[in-house]
């Protein structure tokens, strides 16, 4: 599958937000063990949702809360290391797909862990 425009200006903006993020943001809130799994860049490149995922659960509210309002200076660095002709407004979200991964690889093992005892039975 080829990929369009938007999908290579979407992972051109996740690493850019990765690297700003990283090495300029100074708020206390952003710690921890975190990643930006997901940019999602609109066609006519106005808004970008930005989907991160905090391994600590205590962390999730308190990391999004911080992107969410350093999403004004975090927008300005973007836009002077990724040349676009607009700069996306940036929404911050959770994203929960590796919890829900642990969630199903933990019922999964319980379902193995049951297998062989069902199987001596018969």
């Amino acid at each position: 599958m080829a990929f369009d425009r938007t999908d290579r200006i979407s992972e051109e903006v996740r690493h850019a937000l990765d690297r700003i993020i990283r090495e300029s943001v100074k708020d206390p809130r952003v710690k921890g063990t975190w990643s930006i799994t997901r940019c999602e860049v609109t066609k006519d490149l106005r808004y970008c949702k930005v989907r991160v995922s905090v391994l600590e659960d205590d962390a999730r509210k308190e990391l999004v809360k911080a992107l969410k309002n350093a999403a004004g200076f975090i927008r300005r660095e973007l836009g002077r290391e990724v040349d676009l002709r607009y700069t996306p407004e940036l929404i911050f979200e959770n994203d929960l797909n590796m919890e829900y991964a642990q969630h199903i690889g933990m019922i999964l093992a319980e379902e193995e862990k049951r297998k062989p005892a069902d199987t001596e039975e018969k």
